[in-house]
């Protein structure tokens, strides 16, 4: 693609119409961008545009198609192609940094993305001069491109807070703070100047405290790792100006909004985060400026208010109290019996409460409010703040905290029991309190792991939870619900089985309860139920316990997707999964009803997957169905086919990437129970599974090799007669696959159902091919991964068409190749942990691009499959009894020409075999 006019104009035709609302004018202008951004200088024209455009639309658009494009090309994967040329690259690393200083604000944060993103790859070996043209910058006195700066170091470095410590990630923070560190600190002090120069300019203040929050972000990720010399020779100045920060109060910025959080706020929560870092990790140091902190984030907390806008930084304050409580050589700051109180009723208890915004937010974004309560995506909520310095207080004053709260929970519940219309929030309040004073230790697994000894939790589920679960309407009090419901949720492993037991229909009936949060949390709560295992590793609750449930519970979860907010909703989908792989045959009966909603909500989905976790879970629930019903009567697989086939049709048609490799799983999963025949509709499939488009995406990779191994047992006979001449398009995939390292183990398992299934004279002229193929790859590339397929492979074929066969071949293309060596080889080398795990679980990717991975359906597993099956016992005792059998035939020769051709080492190994077989070689 040439840089010229004509083609900047065609891009902004075709990214205009992405921004079409009306899927048939966007979709194929995406598919033509994809189709282009292969060729060299796309990327640039994308920069041309989104410099020189006169349409601000279509430089926004630019910038992001821009940064996704680099998303998903910039890194170079071995055995696969470069997808940016490398004179795009030094072209878009020359100018990128400039470009984005240039850019307005909305641009400039797509630059900065786009950056970082480039960095992580590339800085600091390929990119040297990244970090010095950036601080150059700090000189120019323009706070525009000063933040810009600030952001895109921002992005580079905040990885350093995740990464795994390494000698690599060292030296390049050390590289970082050898070239960052000094300007960094004299901006920070420069821009603390202008503040208070500028102190009365609005408009200088808000640029200058954008800054301010930017510089603190990078001090807490160049700080995170370790302590480094440079910051613990300058703590002082920013010690200092980080308290004289958190005690300023700038009525300038000071905003109306209840909301949203304003930048002062913000720069205090950053700042609160920084001083917790440092009380944690290097108390130490630290110590000499702890209490003035304390003191300044103590009055803090009690000045600021319930609005919204104040949630971030009053959880940030909370989250610092409870890093220090914690910690041994704090404690004595809160030792004193007034002190525990002071906390308890001035923090703990108001950022407690269930306020306004929250009962927005449980009734009108649900999603939102099941994300942060359920999840534990809550970190900057003030409750789970609060909850946190309960248990950190805990740590050393269990008894008098437990003591203290006894008595606020007490006066809280009789507030409620008073007037239980009027007074639900205090009731509510006190089961937060409760449940956070009794937690000392939980798992996503099993919830609540350790509890509180001084706190009865059979005794509060009895009085104070059954009865909202027990509740007759089940759309009154929907907080306390939710709560209840929660309250069995976590404290699963706690609770007596008998009361889980009583729970389960009581939940099974607040799933038809109109709020989602109720409805979603009821959901949850039976799937957590149902993975409780028992004394013998089984489910707690057995299938049997559940009969009297079965039809109310299947009829309630499938109804609840229809409630309004609920029809994708992955906790309701997760729950039908888990409900009947926990029921198995129980189901049968009710399947012909529900594999026609379950269709029916693939169909609806497939035009627009958006919720990767429901998609994933309405397969495995698709699996399941097939699963248990077939394993019942296997002839009721093709009712299954004409249910699903319509549907999967469509979805390969529209080349719905997402659902892809799924539908390839669920088809392997049908047509592996049939019995060795392969029906039509198969076989018309056939052809397209070949073709090179669905291969060039990894995640259709493994699935698709499965599906074609599943037609080669069930239809070896009828692709050799009716489809002999797809074989070479067979071949073609095993020799695509074969060339990567990622991907090599997929080649073999194909070629290894290829040599079992196909009959022997459909594929003899392919033969010697194969073997070059292969020969060509361990001259090239070996690894022990290929090794070992390979070895499996060569014993495969010598079963299959016989030892002479086999050495005919090798002869025929590379003679003396030392068999037996390597087969000892095989058996002794370490395994190589790089082979993929077929059963391993992933866990669905909830990114945009969720669909480049593949998703392994659990319950689509494949058994493992032996083509020697019993034949073989012990295949070291089977190689020392056929040497010992051709020894005997051959006299004297067999140990010489052992001697002359393997290693010591080998020949021990050797020798242990035949000890172990009993047999001796003559």
């Amino acid at each position: 693609m040439e840089l010229n006019d004509g083609n900047l104009q065609t891009l902004t035709e075709f990214l205009r119409k992405t921004l079409d609302p009306d899927p048939a004018v966007r979709r194929p202008a995406e598919k033509f961008l994809e189709s282009v951004e292969g060729n060299q200088n796309y990327p640039l024209l994308l920069l041309t545009l989104l410099e020189k455009s006169q349409d601000q639309v279509i430089r926004v658009c630019a910038a992001v198609t821009f940064k996704n494009y680099i998303k998903r090309n910039w890194r170079i994967v071995e055995d696969e192609p470069n997808k940016v040329s490398d004179p795009d690259r030094t072209a878009i690393k020359a100018n990128i940094v400039n470009l984005m200083l240039s850019s307005p604000e909305q641009i400039q944060k797509q630059l900065s993305d786009a950056i970082s993103i480039i960095g992580r790859e590339d800085f600091p070996q390929k990119w040297p001069d990244l970090l010095t043209e950036m601080v150059t910058r700090f000189r120019s006195g323009d706070f525009h491109i000063i933040n810009g700066v600030l952001r895109t170091a921002h992005s580079l470095f905040k990885r350093y807070r995740h990464e795994f410590k390494s000698n690599e990630l060292w030296s390049e923070i050390k590289l970082v703070l050898d070239t960052f560190a000094l300007p960094l600190t004299e901006l920070f002090k420069a821009t603390i100047e202008l503040c208070q120069t500028h102190a009365t300019d609005v408009n200088a203040l808000k640029v200058l405290f954008s800054s301010l929050t930017l510089i603190s972000k990078l001090f807490y990720s160049l700080n995170f790792q370790d302590l480094p010399e440079f910051f613990e020779d300058n703590m002082e100045t920013w010690m200092t100006n980080f308290h004289g920060l958190l005690t300023l109060d700038n009525k300038l910025l000071q905003t109306d909004d209840e909301e949203e959080a304003g930048l002062l706020e913000l720069l205090k929560s950053q700042i609160c985060d920084n001083a917790a870092l440092y009380a944690q990790k290097y108390d130490e140091e630290f110590q000499p400026y702890l209490p003035r902190f304390v003191t300044a984030i103590w009055n803090l907390l009690v000045s600021t208010g319930q609005e919204v806008k104040y949630d971030l930084l009053v959880s940030n304050a909370i989250q610092f109290l409870a890093s220090v409580c914690e910690r041994p050589h704090y404690k004595h700051l809160f030792e004193d019996q007034n002190t525990l109180t002071s906390i308890c009723e001035k923090v703990i208890v108001p950022n407690m409460e269930f306020r306004s915004a929250d009962e927005e937010a449980f009734e009108d974004n649900s999603e939102e409010y099941i994300r942060r309560d359920l999840e534990g995506s809550d970190i900057d909520t003030r409750r789970r703040a609060a909850c946190d310095l309960v248990r950190g207080l805990c740590k050393f004053f269990e008894a008098p905290v437990t003591a203290i709260f006894s008595g606020y929970v007490n006066s809280m519940l009789s507030e409620y029991a008073k007037n239980p219309g009027g007074n639900w929030k205090h009731k509510d309040a006190a089961i937060y309190l409760v449940t956070s004073l009794a937690s000392k230790a939980q798992t996503q697994k099993h919830g609540i792991t350790q509890a509180n000894e001084l706190v009865n939790l059979n005794e509060f589920f009895v009085n104070h939870i059954l009865s909202d679960l027990k509740s007759p309407n089940v759309n009154e009090f929907p907080v306390l619900k939710a709560d209840a419901i929660k309250y069995v949720m976590i404290f699963r492993s706690q609770l007596p089985k008998e009361q889980l037991l009583q729970a389960v229909p009581l939940l099974i009936s607040h799933l038809q309860a109109e709020s989602t949060v109720e409805h979603t949390y009821a959901a949850h709560a039976l799937e957590r139920l149902f993975t409780m295992r028992g004394p013998n590793n089984s489910t707690l609750i057995t299938a049997a316990e559940m009969a009297p449930f079965t039809e109310q519970l299947l009829n309630n979860l499938f109804k609840a997707l229809a409630l309004p907010g609920s029809a994708e909703n992955e906790y309701i989908m997760k729950a039908i999964m888990r409900s009947f792989s926990l029921l198995q045959e129980a189901i049968v009966p009710y399947i012909p009803t529900l594999i026609g909603q379950l269709t029916h909500k693939l169909l609806l989905v497939s035009k627009n997957p958006s919720k990767p976790h429901f998609n994933h879970y309405l397969f495995e629930s698709l699996c399941l169905s097939v699963r248990i019903t077939c394993k019942a009567n296997s002839a009721t697989v093709s009712s299954f086919e004409e249910a699903l086939f319509p549907v999967f049709t469509e979805i390969l048609q529209n080349d719905v990437q997402e659902f892809l490799p799924y539908v390839f799983q669920v088809m392997s999963l049908l047509l592996e129970i049939h019995a060795n025949s392969i029906p039509s509709s198969y076989m018309a499939l056939f052809p397209h599974l070949l073709q090179p488009a669905l291969w060039e995406r990894t995640g259709n990779i493994p699935p698709l090799v499965r599906l074609l191994q599943a037609y080669l047992e069930k239809g070896s006979a009828t692709i050799a007669g009716s489809a002999a001449d797809k074989i070479p398009g067979l071949l073609g995939v095993f020799q695509k696959l074969i060339a990567s390292k990622a991907n090599d183990h997929q080649g073999f398992y194909l070629l290894n159902s290829i040599i079992e299934h196909m009959p022997p004279e459909s594929i003899i002229q392919y033969r010697k091919q194969i073997f070059i193929l292969l020969f060509q790859r361990l001259q090239s590339s070996k690894t022990t991964k290929f090794i070992k397929s390979f070895l499996v492979f060569v014993n495969l074929y010598c079963v299959k068409y016989g030892a002479i066969a086999l050495q005919e071949i090798f002869d025929s293309i590379q003679p003396k190749t030392p068999l037996l060596q390597a087969l000892i080889g095989l058996f002794e080398l370490p395994e190589d942990d790089s082979i993929p795990d077929d059963e391993h679980f992933i866990d669905i990717e909830d990114t945009p691009g969720y669909q480049t991975a593949f998703s392994q359906l659990a319950f689509a597993g494949k058994k493992e499959h032996d083509p020697i099956g019993d034949a073989v016992g012990n295949p070291k005792i089977l190689l020392a009894q056929s040497l010992h059998k051709l020894s005997t035939a051959c006299p004297g020769r067999v140990p010489s020409m052992l001697s002359t051709s393997l290693n010591a080492e080998a020949l021990q190994y050797l020798q242990g075999y035949l000890q172990a077989a009993t047999v001796q070689l003559v």
